[in-house]
């Protein structure tokens, strides 16, 4: 391996979910297991139909475009792409490319990979219609038209990808912008997020900044997961370096390959020896509009922190480990919860702690969303504090937060009912403490000789006050009572 470089650029295709219709009709933008139930006469390309263009999908793909420091256009332009596939009704898609710039270029996105940071420039992000769906059988193939019209980002790097960590790394870096933004569910098994990959190899001592030394491009087509843009990579690099290693890497052409999920290899397609004659033209039913600087200085408001600058400040601000603080960020709801509790005076390890281990571990054993439970951010921190000032242990937490999730009560309320709550008042214990130790004076002698005689009082105290008096507490006054004596 340390004989060769890797090179790989990433198409990255993501549905904009966040709408409620499509980009250019007035169906219903959602997912939808039955087939053809979201479709206007526009989907179909039925004739006299003419597209309007969603105000909302336009406002969304800028949000992606300045959160990705890219530049934006002065005009806004569509165009059709010519090409025909059967789930192509019209025969041409509507999309950007090149008059004058699409919805954003020339960007770049620093992300994380192995504890590293990386930085990959991107070279353009456009605004296009999704194309329908193809089921092929046995013996026929149906089209289901829900998905013709979804309003599509696609989003095109720059070759800067070195393995397939970084590639995947960077692709769920892009997914957790778009669920933070709001832009997209980006949820992989609803198809709503695609991936065509580009990979080569070259001779470790050429020089990558020169492209004339990149090895014979491979393009992998629709890879629908993160698990499968890995397996798909690391395949596609051991089969060019057998080939470079037999000598017969000289004699692949550029083409084009399919990922198989079952085999875990990528599979001949068609050779591209040039690029497709796609025949651009500017879409004549939709006129060119200006994109007002004050709406782009608005949608700059709009953007929310994103998950590796709200990562850094739980590490820096808040001393959270980053396995805590990466646990933390991957969704954003829980991100919102955590900081909420944090704005309501908790203390962020002891909020980290909760979340991280005793609710996502509840959440994740029954499939939930943290906006599932009944226990609000506020709740928590009530719980929290009884547990610091002492009205409850942590052990009786643990209890509580169950119990809330069960009976759907306040945890204070909870408590009461129980009958949980402590005795931490020091005067009160110690009046508890001194008539049992009086009662028993012969064991401290046998205390100061070593026998451990203070289980036995710690014992007393709890049977007579039931349970609720603080272990710490109990024990820190029985100490200085036997050592008065």
């Amino acid at each position: 391996m340390d004989k060769y470089k890797v090179i790989i650029g990433l198409e990255m295709h993501c549905e904009i979910s966040e709408t409620n219709t499509k980009v250019f009709s007035s169906a219903e933008n959602s997912y939808n297991d039955t087939p053809n139930s979201n479709v206007r006469p526009l989907d179909m390309a039925f004739p006299g139909t003419l597209p309007v263009v969603n105000k909302e999908a336009v406002k969304k793909a800028l949000m992606i475009s300045i959160a990705l420091n890219c530049k934006q256009p002065e005009y806004l332009y569509f165009e059709r792409k010519n090409y025909y596939y059967p789930d192509l009704p019209k025969g041409f898609q509507i999309t950007q490319e090149t008059k004058p710039a699409p919805i954003g270029i020339y960007g770049e996105l620093v992300y994380e990979c192995n504890g590293e940071k990386k930085k990959a420039r991107i070279n353009n992000i456009h605004l296009e219609e999704d194309a329908a769906s193809t089921d092929h059988h046995t013996t026929f193939s149906t089209i289901d038209y829900n998905r013709a019209g979804v309003p599509l980002l696609e989003l095109v790097t720059e070759p800067d990808f070195h393995s397939s960590d970084e590639a995947v790394s960077f692709l769920e870096a892009m997914r957790s912008i778009y669920k933070y933004a709001n832009v997209s569910e980006a949820d992989s098994r609803k198809g709503q997020i695609r991936c065509d990959v580009n990979v080569s190899i070259m001779d470790a001592n050429l020089d990558e900044t020169d492209p004339k030394n990149y090895g014979t491009k491979v393009e992998i087509k629709n890879v629908n997961s993160f698990s499968g843009v890995r397996d798909a990579i690391n395949y596609e690099i051991k089969r060019q370096i057998e080939l470079k290693e037999t000598n017969k890497y000289d004699e692949m052409t550029q083409q084009t390959r399919r990922f198989d999920e079952t085999s875990i290899s990528t599979i001949y397609m068609r050779s591209k020896v040039d690029a497709i004659d796609y025949k651009y033209f500017v879409e004549p039913n939709i006129p060119k509009f200006k994109i007002d600087p004050n709406w782009i200085e608005e949608i700059k408001t709009l953007i929310p922190t994103f998950a590796l600058q709200r990562k850094e400040n739980y590490i820096n601000n808040y001393n959270l480990s980053d396995y805590d603080a990466t646990i933390l960020v991957k969704e954003k709801e829980v991100s919102d919860y955590f900081e909420e509790t944090i704005k309501l005076g908790c203390n962020p390890k002891s909020s980290a702690n909760w979340l991280t281990s005793i609710i996502l571990g509840h959440l994740n054993k029954y499939e939930l969303s943290i906006k599932d439970i009944y226990l609000t951010p506020a709740m928590l921190v009530d719980l929290i504090k009884m547990i610091d000032d002492g009205k409850i242990s942590s052990k009786q937490g643990k209890q509580v937060f169950y119990k809330v999730l069960e009976d759907k009560k306040e945890p204070a309320e909870i408590v009461k009912e129980q009958g949980m709550e402590q005795i931490g008042d020091e005067e009160t214990i110690r009046e508890i403490v001194v008539p049992i130790i009086e009662q028993h004076l012969e064991l401290i002698e046998e205390y100061r000789k070593g026998r451990n005689v203070f289980d036995f009082f710690v014992g007393q105290v709890m049977k007579q006050t039931r349970g609720k008096a603080n272990p710490s507490t109990t024990a820190k006054i029985i100490k200085e009572e036997i050592e008065k004596r």
